[in-house]
């Protein structure tokens, strides 16, 4: 792979270009740290031709997010799913905004 084919995708919050053991030392914490996230599923790496972890920049995001609640005291777990559900809540609160967004132009739906 050439440096012309990598520039743009270095730009993709979702490009694995992190090895784990970046990913790591830019998130201050341990390897370890980032496998029990894989572990609880809250971050899937990508996998290099070698077989090694690949994180993007959008994963580390999530995991330096999972780091602040570990380090306030939350068990990785449950941190996981905090960040799960508040991802979830995200969504639903866009979701209820296109809704109130549209019913706001069109009316409300009407019983048949």
């Amino acid at each position: 792979m050439t440096a012309d084919n990598t520039g743009g995708r270095l730009e993709d919050d979702d490009y694995p270009a992190y090895t784990m053991g970046r990913a790591a030392e830019m998130l201050g914490t341990t390897p370890a740290f980032l496998r029990a996230l894989g572990e609880h599923r809250l971050i899937t790496p990508l996998r290099s031709e070698g077989g090694h972890r690949r994180y993007s920049r959008y994963q580390l995001r999530i995991a330096a997010r999972a780091r602040e609640l570990v380090d306030q005291g939350t068990a990785v777990e449950a941190a996981c799913r905090i960040i799960v559900l508040e991802d979830q809540l995200e969504e639903a609160q866009r979701i209820n905004a296109e809704y109130r967004r549209a019913t706001e132009a069109t009316g409300p739906p009407t019983a048949a």
